[in-house]
C-alpha cells in the first residue's frame, strides 16, 4: 500500500485542481507535483486529471477518490485533536476582521472569560483566507465574502446586516446631501445595501477611506453617510454616538467561524462558538 504516501499530493491538487498552487502549498515544485500523480495514476491504471490547455479538471475516478481523501483527512485531524493532550490552561486562538474585533468583540470578551474562566483566548487580528497550520491559529471568524476551503468545518455566527449610518444630529439629513463614504475593503458596499433595501441611488460626493473602520470614525465625525455593519454601529447606536435612520437589512453575506478541525471534537470551540452566537443574536434583537 505504498500509493498511501501520494495521497497527500493528490489531494491537494484536486481540491486546488491546479498543480503549481498544490505545489506551493506543499512547499514543492510544480513538476514534482505531476511526476507523483502521474505515479498515482500508474499505480491505478487509471487517469485522476485530465489536462486540457494547461489546466487540470478532475475524471470521475478523480472525483470519487478525492471524496475519500478528504473524508480521510478530516478523520486524520479529528484523531490527532481528539488525543493530542492540551498544556494546561492552553489558550484559544482566535483570529478576527480587524474593524469587527475592534468595534464588537473586544468590548465583550470580558463577558466571555467570565462565563468560561477555563478558556483563555488569544486574539489576532487578520481577514481574508488564513493557513491555520502555519499562523498557529485555532479558530477563525470571517465573513463569507471569499471562498472557504473545502476542509475547513464552518459555523454561521450570524447574518451580516447593514445600513447608512451618521452623526445623530445629521440624521434629518437625506442620504444624497451629505457624502456617501465608501471603503475600499468594501468597495461595492453602498451598492449592495441598495440593492437590498430597495433603495435606487441617484447620486452624492464619493469620499473614499482605505479601511472600514475609517470610514465609521468619517460618519461619526460628521463627515457624511457610511454603511455600517449592525455590529460593527451597535455600541455607538446604543449610547448615541451614531445614529441608522433607515436601519439595517441583510446584505446576503454571514459572518461564520472556521475551524481545521471539526467543532464536536473541541469543547473550547464549541464554547466560543456557542457564545458567538448568542452575543451576535442579543446585538440584533436590541
Amino acid at each position: 500500500m505504498h500509493w498511501l504516501g501520494w495521497i497527500r499530493f493528490f489531494e491537494a491538487a484536486a481540491r486546488h485542481q491546479n498543480f503549481a498552487r498544490a505545489a506551493d502549498e506543499l512547499h514543492l515544485t510544480h513538476g514534482a507535483i505531476s511526476r507523483q500523480i502521474r505515479q498515482l495514476e500508474a499505480e491505478l491504471g487509471v487517469s485522476l486529471f485530465e489536462r486540457r490547455n494547461r489546466a487540470v479538471f478532475l475524471t470521475e475516478a478523480g472525483r470519487t477518490l478525492q471524496s475519500a481523501a478528504t473524508q480521510s483527512m478530516d478523520l486524520l485531524a479529528a484523531a490527532v485533536e481528539r488525543i493530542r493532550k492540551p498544556a494546561a490552561n492552553t489558550a484559544l486562538v482566535l483570529s478576527c476582521e480587524p474593524t469587527i474585533a475592534m468595534r464588537w468583540l473586544i468590548p465583550r470578551l470580558a463577558r466571555f472569560s467570565a462565563r468560561h474562566p477555563d478558556i483563555p483566548l488569544h486574539l489576532m487580528a487578520a481577514g481574508g483566507a488564513i493557513d491555520f497550520a502555519r499562523s498557529g491559529v485555532d479558530v477563525a471568524l470571517r465573513r463569507n465574502d471569499f471562498p472557504f476551503d473545502t476542509r475547513w468545518h464552518t459555523r454561521e455566527v450570524t447574518p451580516e446586516r447593514v445600513g447608512p449610518v451618521c452623526r445623530p444630529d445629521l440624521a434629518d439629513h437625506g442620504l444624497d446631501a451629505m457624502p456617501w463614504l465608501h471603503t475600499r475593503t468594501r468597495p461595492d458596499a453602498w451598492q449592495r445595501w441598495a440593492r437590498s433595501a430597495g433603495y435606487v441611488l441617484t447620486g452624492s460626493t464619493d469620499v473614499w477611506y482605505e479601511h472600514f473602520y475609517l470610514s465609521l470614525q468619517a460618519a461619526s465625525a460628521g463627515l457624511g453617510w457610511a454603511i455600517a455593519s449592525e455590529l460593527m454601529a451597535y455600541d455607538e447606536l446604543s449610547d448615541g454616538r451614531m445614529a441608522a435612520p433607515r436601519g439595517f437589512v441583510a446584505d446576503g453575506s454571514a459572518y461564520h467561524l472556521l475551524s481545521p478541525v471539526p467543532f464536536e471534537h473541541d469543547s473550547r470551540r464549541l464554547a466560543l462558538f456557542d457564545w458567538l452566537h448568542a452575543e451576535a443574536n442579543a446585538s440584533s434583537q436590541a
